[in-house]
């Protein structure tokens, strides 16, 4: 109605006497009257008429906001006079009682009401079951009047204004703008004609089913909604179900599915609701690209199926790492003002995400997790996956370094490691080793594959099983741009280099320094090089948290089903400049302008979990007072930073970081490694008694030979 007015303002207007002479008010503003039947506690009724004022100037989200507070207020007796007062066009709808028409009567001051039927099926219809509706193209109908006061609007007029509601409900703008006020990423379903089909033509339309099956695992990706930043509407010819020769008609007809979804037959409806669910809400897959048919099935048989939330438990373990990521950030931000951290605001979903990697890992019975990455988010991983403390962190603010740490010279404090050990909710636990990377960006790569690589070999399980992880953490542009991401990746099925597979996590800001992805790559994704090696590639949004996680344990489930790297391109963005000392609005004006609006992933997540009754507003008021607390304790622990610092880079036993991997003592106190299966002998003609511990490097027998010589080599 408010958008029909636009067309034909007339509508608007009321008749008035002024002076005693006939004439037209011409308001300036649509203010919308909206009927509201109340019922009482004895059984009578009430009809309120309250107004939305000036609807004209609100696009559909701000009218559907202003509609349910007039509603709330109406059955909470909230309403004051204003709410009534100056209402120019009226709409009562008696259909949600049943009426299927009626001519509602005008009020003073008002030259237009309009009355809703029902929304029903005709009345011949009515007794025919729902799959003869279907195959007719019967669809439900509803009845518009139209009461008007004569003197000032003719029946033409009103004729033609019920036409042009006609024509925005079943036409393509009206809901597309409705579509882009609610943010629906998606295209609407277009209102067309039936396609009459044969009987003989119905199992190609059945093909035609099965084909756009087919198009939203290969293409759906493209219409998923990843990107926290910017609203599009998000289509694809191949995805249209137009382009299939089916239309909207088709919805609510069954088609074989060939065990899609898990039933032998399913309504189009149904059909495209698991199609958007898997593939085009805030996850898209990347797998179609993968030749072996086992892989790619496995991969179906976990998306293609109904979601299944969290439970509330991990909800809030979802929240309380979203806190601990944004309660270090922030307080690095007010303590050390300007200082560089390369902070990881924008993507704190990472910390979720990689914490539900090693739950996984540690239930797996994973050994170790080896961590590779580059600069931006380094220090919060630290804190918050490895276990660094607060205070050793602090003290690097404060300049003091360990000169007998890894890069004991005093390397900058977001190139450093750690080693520690993860403790999941349950109590499982896994060691973590964040190898230091000087290098700043991707050459860290083949350095963390190496030693994950000889961490293996030493427990030497001959391949059967890989029980070191390895996770490398990425930079969009890097991850793009550096030659010695494909060349690792290359080296990851390769018998002398391979270690199960790799989980990479791409942190995508979008930009690369200051540079656009439409000025440093030519690919689509950032992560196109990675189809080389045919890895499924998972998009996901960074401010859905919930989304992050589930990807992270189905991508740690691939690597163990199949020995192979997978990719976890993170779309997210950084709410500071490169580094806390840039000004990012002077070369991304547009972009950061975005940034400045946005609220943090935290309180849009904690605002979501509230709204959809998954947790209450005291359980998230308790989550936040448990962020303030950290926020104190990490303060405390700041001015403590002044005792002595330990070791910068120190393992759980306190000896120095070395991946694990010191060369054994000559020492014949050394003890053996407690995983060789058997003891170490030397392949020499004189025999001697297998020794208690390592030999020295000397030859074990008097007589030196070249047998002896290879043996203390090996």
């Amino acid at each position: 109605m408010v958008e029909a007015l636009r067309d034909m303002p007339a509508m608007n207007h009321a008749y008035a006497e002024v002076d005693g002479k006939p004439g037209v008010v011409q308001p300036a503003h649509v203010n919308f009257g909206l009927a509201i039947d109340l019922p009482a506690k004895d059984g009578s009724r009430q009809l309120l008429v309250p107004s939305i004022k000036n609807a004209e100037t609100l696009d559909f989200a701000h009218f559907w906001a202003a509609y349910e507070d007039l509603v709330r207020r109406a059955r909470s007796g909230g309403l004051g006079v204003p709410d009534f007062a100056g209402t120019t066009i009226s709409l009562t709808n008696p259909g949600t009682i049943g009426t299927q028409h009626s001519v509602p009567r005008l009020v003073q001051g008002q030259g237009t009401i309009i009355g809703v039927g029902a929304m029903d099926y005709p009345a011949e219809y009515q007794g025919a079951s729902a799959e003869t509706l279907a195959r007719l193209a019967v669809s439900k109908t509803l009845t518009l009047t139209s009461t008007y006061d004569h003197r000032i609007i003719q029946g033409a007029q009103s004729g033609e204004f019920l036409r042009v509601i006609h024509s925005k409900l079943l036409g393509d703008d009206f809901w597309d703008g409705i579509f882009a006020a609610l943010r629906i990423p998606y295209e609407p379903v277009r209102w067309v004609q039936d396609i009459s089909v044969s009987h003989e033509d119905e199992i190609g339309k059945t093909a035609r089913v099965v084909e756009l099956v087919h198009s939203y695992r290969v293409r759906g990706h493209l219409m998923a909604d990843t990107d926290p930043l910017e609203y599009r509407q998000r289509r694809h010819h191949d995805l249209d179900i137009r382009t299939h020769g089916l239309t909207l008609w088709d919805l609510d007809r069954e088609f074989p599915t060939g065990g899609f979804g898990g039933k032998p037959l399913m309504k189009l409806r149904e059909i495209l609701g698991v199609l958007r669910d898997s593939y085009c809400r805030t996850t898209g897959i990347e797998y179609m690209h993968i030749q072996d048919p086992a892989q790619r099935r496995w991969i179906q048989d976990r998306v293609e199926k109904p979601y299944t939330p969290l439970s509330r438990e991990a909800h809030l373990r979802v929240l309380k790492r979203l806190n601990d990521a944004e309660a270090f950030e922030t307080f690095l931000q007010t303590k050390y003002v300007g200082q560089k951290r390369f902070s990881l605001e924008g993507a704190e979903s990472v910390i979720p995400l990689l914490d539900a990697v090693l739950s996984e890992a540690a239930h797996a019975d994973i050994e170790e997790v080896g961590i590779g990455m580059a600069h931006r988010g380094r220090l919060n991983v630290l804190a918050n996956i490895a276990g660094k403390s607060y205070s050793q962190i602090f003290r690097e603010f404060e300049g003091v370094q360990d000169p007998r740490s890894v890069q004991g010279s005093g390397d900058v404090k977001y190139h450093l490691g750690t080693e520690g050990v993860f403790t999941a909710e349950d109590g499982a636990q896994t060691k973590v080793y964040l190898a230091a990377n000087p290098s700043h960006l991707e050459a860290v790569d083949p350095v963390l594959e190496g030693i994950v690589r000889a961490k293996q070999d030493r427990i030497n399980l001959g391949g059967s099983r890989f029980p070191v992880l390895p996770v490398l953490v990425h930079g969009d542009a890097a991850f793009a741009g550096q030659g010695v991401v494909a060349e690792t990746l290359n080296l990851s099925q390769l018998r002398g280099y391979r270690t199960g597979g790799t989980v990479h996590v791409v942190i995508n800001n979008q930009v690369g320094f200051t540079t656009a992805p439409a000025s440093s790559r030519s690919s689509f994704y950032c992560t196109d090089v990675a189809r080389m090696v045919q890895a499924p590639i998972f998009h996901v949004n960074g401010d859905d948290p919930e989304a992050c996680v589930r990807v992270a344990k189905l991508a740690f489930a691939f690597r163990e089903e199949f020995g192979k790297d997978v990719v976890i391109d993170m779309v997210c963005y950084r709410r500071r400049g490169h580094n806390e000392g840039d000004d990012p609005s002077m070369t991304q004006p547009l972009m950061y302008g975005l940034i400045e609006a946005k609220r943090s992933t935290r309180k849009l997540y904690t605002e979501a979990l509230i709204g959809r009754g998954d947790i209450t507003l005291e359980e998230a008021e308790k989550v936040l007072d448990e962020y303030r607390q950290q926020l104190e304790r990490a303060f405390e622990e700041t001015k403590d930073s002044s005792a002595p610092a330990p070791r910068a880079v120190e393992g759980s036993d306190g000896s120095a970081t070395t991946a694990g991997l010191d060369r054994p003592s000559s020492s014949a106190t050394t003890p053996w490694p407690t995983r060789r299966r058997r003891p170490w002998r030397p392949r020499c003609s004189r025999r001697w008694a297998p020794p208690t511990s390592r030999p020295p490097t000397a030859s074990p027998c008097t007589r030196s030979c070249a047998r002896c010589s290879r043996s203390a080599r090996r």
